[in-house]
């Protein structure tokens, strides 16, 4: 495994304990680097996960994490190398951490160093999939599991801008549909997964359980539609 430490599981509340904290170095001292390791972490989260759910687990991570410490742009580094590293293209992984020379003394994301000698780790869960990852549905919903009683909600028209082709769509909805509803009549609509979808409005993510009159759409607004196209490493899910 060329020099790599083995990690075959992660104990008991390690996604709590892999925090985005990041500790300061003693300066000067010698820190030998690995080589990234090519092996996928397994690991089993305390609390079953959906796709989706870790999804936005990651995102929060990552938009939060510069605001600890260290810098940014190594921040980036690593997200990028972990996504390279998740699809298993490890040499990109690598091209990545070694032009932000950054360093992994146990082979592994979970902890980094950067040249000034920043500590930065990365929780198991940004890095690969749960063995117990919950599968959700697949999305093939009949018109009524995309309906909700109207209680005298009048229909309207969402601009939607979805961020994957750049275009501008028409999604007939509700005012009392929730955006939870309206990502599932979008999947219904364009075939966009709605564990994918992340909207936005006036700079704001809409949360699921937010109704469309809430969200207070004016007509002609435009709803950005964030599309994670990112492929679903299923390499790392349990046989």
């Amino acid at each position: 495994m060329g020099g790599c430490i083995g990690i075959t599981r992660a104990r008991s509340g390690a996604i709590d304990d892999l925090s985005g904290s990041v500790t300061r170095a003693n300066t000067g001292s010698a820190r030998k680097n690995h080589p990234l390791c090519h092996e996928t972490i397994r690991w089993k989260s305390d609390v079953p996960l959906t796709e989706g759910q870790l999804r936005s687990k990651r995102d929060e991570f990552w938009d939060t994490a510069p605001a600890f410490d260290g810098r940014k742009e190594i921040w980036d580094a690593l997200r990028a190398a972990a996504i390279a590293a998740e699809a298993k293209d490890y040499e990109l992984a690598q091209a990545i951490l070694d032009g932000a020379s950054v360093s992994v003394p146990n082979g592994y994301l979970t902890e980094c160093y950067d040249e000034l000698g920043t500590r930065y780790q990365v929780p198991i869960y940004c890095l690969s999939y749960p063995i117990n990852i919950v599968k959700e549905d697949s999305g093939r919903d009949s018109p009524a599991d995309c309906s909700e009683p109207i209680d005298g909600g009048t229909e309207t028209v969402l601009k939607l801008r979805l961020s994957h082709t750049c275009t501008d769509i028409k999604l007939p909805v509700y005012s009392t549909d929730t955006i939870s509803t309206c990502k599932k009549k979008l999947q219904s609509q364009e075939g966009i997964e709605s564990s994918r979808q992340r909207w936005f409005f006036g700079g704001k993510l809409l949360g699921d359980k937010l109704h469309v009159e809430e969200a207070k759409i004016q007509p002609g607004y435009v709803v950005q539609v964030i599309i994670n196209i990112e492929a679903s490493p299923t390499s790392t899910l349990a046989s």
